[in-house]
């Protein structure tokens, strides 16, 4: 009886669909697990081999706590609003829902073929209304909520209100704007309602106000920072430039030392919680006014060194500095503006990373230093960003390096005056800017004190002069939630008079509109600018026609859409009650299931999703909706699985010539000028070469064998000698499909039918075989490295597929794919069926095992149980295949054996494990049979091999039982004619034996 992967596995898939074999349950005695998989995103080119690595691990997970006795939450969707389906959209005119729709179709097509243990009935998708339905409701209660710094979390906006009304602002202590005025209960009162509404902005957590953005024009939207690669944005690499819009914001920053404590009692790998550490940014120090002499303006900075600030030199104001336009002289003013332009087209990630060039301009302009009183000029350098502190430094060339450089290379010219040392040490070669062995000079009060005592005493008198006090800042700033994208979730919001409203959460949800165009309208408004119906109706509660827009009863809609994390930062949550209509969960639900017990998926998010969902987790913890504090107790990142490229090497043959228009005319070549003249002579205009003549054109200029092969190929041109540029030859990656079976020899034919410009092409050598060059990078579509699951499964099967991609190394890791190597895995599940199966059908029996398959058995027990335990599951695919080649070879077919083996495989290979168990005569599924107990005892030896040395050097063993005395030993020892024979009659001087480990006889 043969093993047969693709009945198997389809027979099982079926069963479990239709059984909902692994559909939680919300109402359970047994404890909860929940596992969860970082949802992905359903793009158009499917899976690949490296997407499932982490929804293995966790499936392995999951499977195996329901042996234990768990109640286990495994479930899955998609994230399915977003950039990519929207530029689709734009580039075919077909409706992002269509291809979202075929997308998440394929994708759950190819993950049923894996045989996940998925609880279907909870899937969710983010841009299904009744979805998004709660993203909307969440973004209410954010705006209708305010951070008290006294009760150290959010509260209703009401509770504000009240102390607005009784008391004013002066003593409220909640995270807000910087500039917000004080006002009395009585002002208060006296105010307009929208005067009110404009306040109560300024300390809602989700908030309107102007802000430096990245623009990219191309894509007609807004980027978040990690949607940035190298200044460009990582969709498409179009330019990104910095713009200032009036956005909607979120107020995370409120949340920033939580966030950060919180790191603490998660289990999460150093290394992201490092990240999202220096995303943070704590730092301690002061805050500094600097005062603009005969002005209303005041520059204010914030400093970890404030007791250097008698050595301030200079200050430099971001570019996007709101003081810049306001205090530049007119005789800097073009330069300025220029500078400005220019900074304007650099994203922050590329200016933070340029440590190396040094630009800058002189503003004109001098603040007055709060002590000495001295004019202190003003600079403007792209290396301050206006979102992080204050968005200006006081800059001290002696105590920093940057400032040290950019004080030295604007050495002389207008605005920068001689270096100030304020340190007793030499600063003639660099910065001193250790906090430590020095004593302040040329300071004033702070003469002779260090950085503690200086910090301190420069703080007092700071507070003293009312310019400055002790401050904690962070670098995390307000993450700006507004997109100018269609395909993402309409904000409930309505403006009246230009100020926000909220739509009552009873009429949610608020459902995207149909529009024409997903650009851009032509006076710049995002895309649902092009709705015919995007107003909304305040009497009727509905939206309707923008024709109706009167100000008085219909309003405008927001037109900008809610960012791609906005439904990813709480869809865990969902999960737990995925069919609530009221509630994104019920209080029950959420108290049972808590938090995500594990989490698997990619760093890549380590400061986008995984920051914003502690944030949205926090947040409604405040609020009475969460049970936890953190949403994910213990998280993996798993490694990257990559893809080996195949490269050939291609001469363009377009080269340059000095031949005369009319020598091309007589050859009847129809160009105007001579650039093109031997591809126009040639047909096909490329060449393969080998990587050595790659090389050798690269290097030289030209090869011999090229030069011989054009010559004979443009024989028509009178073998006038052609040259060609390095310039002209090109590596290029082709589609690993295209190579014979598993080696590295491309199908020269299968190449030419591939892309049109390839068809025809030549070999330099048609003979010989062509090997491609190989190289190891991440597996991508547009590197044509992609190997297809569904091309492994129907091969090999899924189980194949689940074993191998654990057994490619530890999980965490990255680590190259390689076909070749899956037919032992493929084996050795053949293997595992031969234990049960001949030719004839079942051979289990009930006779007794022996101690050598129960040692067997219950060391992989052992194993199996550790690494799961410990997420080190490619070890435990090795041990399976110990433990297989041990019982084949000790013949055995024993059921007290062959069961629980069947289970131990069960969360690697469920297919095989239901088929085996199911064979032995059980009925329903394996998925929640009790897990093997690994028994001490069968791995407690009864015998010891010894090795018997004489004078040292082993001559032979003897294997004798472990509970024998060292004289019971020496007697059987001294017995055997082994030993008889190397004495040949002497007698030795000394016999050593240490039980269980040498016996050594001496002389």
């Amino acid at each position: 009886m043969k093993y047969h992967h693709e009945k198997v596995e389809e027979k099982w898939q079926q069963y479990w669909a239709k059984n909902q074999t692994f559909a939680a349950s919300n109402n359970s005695e047994k404890p909860k697990y929940y596992v969860l998989d970082m949802f992905p995103y359903p793009s158009g080119a499917g899976l690949h081999v490296g997407h499932p690595l982490g929804y293995i691990a966790s499936d392995i997970v999951a499977r195996y706590k329901r042996h234990k006795g768990f109640n286990v939450l495994h479930p899955q969707g998609y994230d399915s609003f977003g950039l990519p389906a929207e530029q689709y959209a734009i580039q075919t005119g077909q409706h992002p829902e269509k291809t979202t729709r075929e997308n998440i179709a394929r994708y759950r097509e190819q993950l049923d073929k894996i045989g996940f243990s998925f609880d279907w009935s909870r899937e969710v998708r983010t841009s299904n209304p009744d979805y998004y339905k709660h993203t909307q409701w969440i973004f209410i209660q954010l705006f209708n909520s305010y951070y008290c710094k006294h009760s150290d979390k959010a509260l209703d906006i009401s509770e504000l209100i009240k102390v607005f009304e009784t008391e004013g602002n002066q003593m409220v202590d909640a995270v807000c704007d910087d500039n917000v005025a004080i006002f009395t209960a009585d002002q208060w009162n006296s105010f307009s309602s929208e005067q009110q509404q404009q306040i109560l902005l300024q300390y809602r957590l989700t908030y309107l106000a102007e802000t430096e953005v990245n623009w990219c024009p191309a894509l007609g939207t807004v980027l978040a920072n990690d949607e940035i690669v190298n200044g460009v944005s990582e969709r498409g690499g179009h330019p990104v430039i910095r713009k200032k819009m009036t956005q909607w914001s979120m107020r995370i920053s409120a949340y920033a030392e939580r966030l950060l404590q919180g790191l603490d009692t998660i289990d999460w790998s150093e290394s992201i919680k490092e990240s999202q550490r220096n995303w943070i940014g704590k730092s301690v120090g002061a805050s500094v006014d600097f005062v603009i002499p005969n002005s209303e303006f005041v520059i204010s900075v914030f400093t970890t060194r404030p007791d250097t600030i008698f050595g301030v030199t200079f200050m430099t104001l971001a570019p996007e500095h709101e003081l810049v336009s306001q205090i530049t002289t007119p005789e800097q003013k073009a330069a300025v503006d220029a500078y400005v332009e220019a900074t304007a087209k650099r994203s922050e990630r590329e200016r933070m990373a340029d440590v190396k060039t040094i630009s800058g301009v002189f503003t004109g302009a001098f603040a007055e230093h709060p002590f000495t009183k001295e004019p202190i000029p003003v600079w403007i350098g792209d290396y301050v960003l206006a979102g992080y502190g204050t968005g200006a430094v006081m800059a001290v060339p002696c105590g920093d390096e940057r400032d040290y450089a950019f004080a030295n290379f604007f050495k002389g010219q207008n605005g920068m005056p001689e270096i100030k040392n304020i340190f007793n040490q030499d600063i003639s070669e660099a910065a001193y800017g250790e906090k430590g062995g020095f004593e302040l000079v040329n300071s004033d009060f702070l003469n002779g004190l260090g950085y503690k005592d200086g910090t301190k005493k420069v703080i007092e008198e700071l507070e003293k002069i009312n310019q400055g006090k002790g401050k904690t800042n962070y670098r995390l700033r307000d993450a700006v939630f507004s997109r100018q994208r269609y395909w993402g979730e309409p904000f409930p919001v309505y403006y009246v008079n230009g100020l926000p409203q909220m739509i009552d959460a009873k009429h949610l949800p608020i459902v995207l509109p149909e529009v024409e165009k997903y650009l851009p309208t032509e006076d710049g408004q995002p895309p649902l600018g092009n709705a015919t119906d995007w107003a909304w109706d305040s009497v009727q509660c509905s939206v309707v026609s923008n024709q109706l827009i009167d100000d008085i009863t219909v309003f405008p809609l927001e037109l900008n859409t809610m960012p791609g994390w906005a439904g990813s930062s709480w869809y865990w949550m969902r999960y737990m009650d995925a069919h609530n209509e009221n509630e994104f969960a019920s209080p029950d639900a959420l108290k049972y299931w808590e938090n995500v017990d594990l989490y698997i998926g990619g760093s890549e998010h380590a400061t986008g999703h995984l920051l914003y969902s502690r944030f949205w987790n926090k947040f409604l913890k405040d609020r009475g909706y969460a049970p936890t504090e953190e949403p994910f107790k213990k998280l993996i990142n798993q490694g990257m699985i990559l893809g080996e490229s195949a490269f050939v090497f291609i001469v363009l043959l377009r080269s340059k010539t000095t031949l005369s228009n009319s020598f091309l005319s007589s050859k009847n070549l129809n160009i105007e000028n001579s650039e093109n003249f031997l591809g126009a002579a040639l047909a096909p205009k490329s060449l393969v070469i080998s990587e050595e003549i790659y090389n050798d054109i690269k290097l030289n200029g030209h090869n011999y064998l090229v030069d011989e092969w054009i010559n004979e190929k443009a024989s028509n041109l009178n073998n006038i000698k052609i040259y060609y540029s390095a310039e002209n030859v090109i590596k290029t990656s082709v589609d690993i499909s295209l190579l014979i079976g598993n080696s590295n020899v491309i199908d020269k034919n299968k190449l030419r039918s591939w892309r049109p410009e390839y068809n025809g092409m030549p070999f330099l050598n048609e003979e010989e075989d062509y090997i491609t060059k190989r190289e190891v990078e991440k597996m991508s579509k547009s590197k044509y490295n992609v190997v297809n699951p569904d091309d492994i499964c129907n091969d090999y099967g899924a189980d194949t597929l689940r074993l191998y991609e654990m057994f490619l190394g530890p999980l965490e890791q990255a680590k190259p794919w390689n076909t070749a190597g899956i037919t032992g895995v493929s084996g050795f599940l053949k293997k595992l069926w031969r234990l049960y199966f001949d030719d004839n059908g079942l051979i289990v029996t009930n006779d007794e095992p022996t101690a050598d398959m129960y040692k067997s058995l219950h060391k992989t027990i052992k194993k199996v149980t550790e690494d799961i335990e410990n997420f080190s599951f490619n070890t435990s695919v090795s041990q399976f295949m110990i433990c297989v080649n041990e019982l084949s070879q000790l013949k055995c077919n024993h059921r007290a054996i062959l069961e629980p083996l069947a289970i131990l495989v069960s969360p690697y290979a469920p297919h095989i494990a239901e088929e085996l168990w199911s064979q032995l005569g059980h009925q329903g599924s394996i998925s929640t049979v009790a897990f093997p107990i690994y028994e001490e005892k069968y791995l407690v030896e009864s015998e010891k091999e010894y090795p018997v040395s004489f004078n040292g050097k082993m001559r032979f063993t003897i294997k004798l039982p472990l509970d024998l005395t060292v004289p019971q030993i020496q007697e059987i020892v001294l017995a055997d004619e082994r030993t008889i024979k190397q004495l040949d009659g002497r007698t030795p001087n000394k016999i050593i034996i240490v039980p269980g480990k040498v016996i050594n006889l001496v002389g």
